[in-house]
């Protein structure tokens, strides 16, 4: 492969009991102009799923792998800059891209996993 072809998405995500609650995973699909990073979030019972791509500037959430949420495990944090971000719909609440959101993802639950909505199986 160029880096440029893709392979073909997953459309199983995760299982649901690889996540905490609250927890988050990211989830790479893809590759070259086609590579997706997926951000699922489970927190107070109910899953989201976003890009994991912060608004201010485009970078992952993440800079540890899996190290997602602020130390009281409330809100979401970009480590670039310290944007904070609801789990439930991805609002950012402080920080520099106040008032914006993460991107959502449309998500499918079945049979105790997340599910990419409308991709073949």
């Amino acid at each position: 492969m160029n880096g440029s072809e893709t392979l073909a998405p997953t459309r199983v995500l995760i299982g649901l009991d690889a996540l905490g609650d609250p927890g988050a995973a990211s989830i790479v699909l893809g590759r070259g102009s086609a590579r997706r990073d997926v951000l699922i979030v489970r927190s107070g019972g109910k899953i989201r799923a976003f890009e994991n791509s912060c608004p201010h500037q485009g970078t992952p959430l993440e800079t540890l792998a899996g190290a997602f949420f602020d130390s009281d495990r409330c809100l979401l944090v970009c480590s670039t800059h310290g944007a904070r971000f609801r789990p439930g719909d991805g609002l950012c609440v402080a920080g520099p891209c106040a008032g914006q959101a993460l991107k959502p993802v449309a998500i499918e639950l079945s049979g105790g996993k997340v599910l990419l909505a409308g991709e073949p199986s």
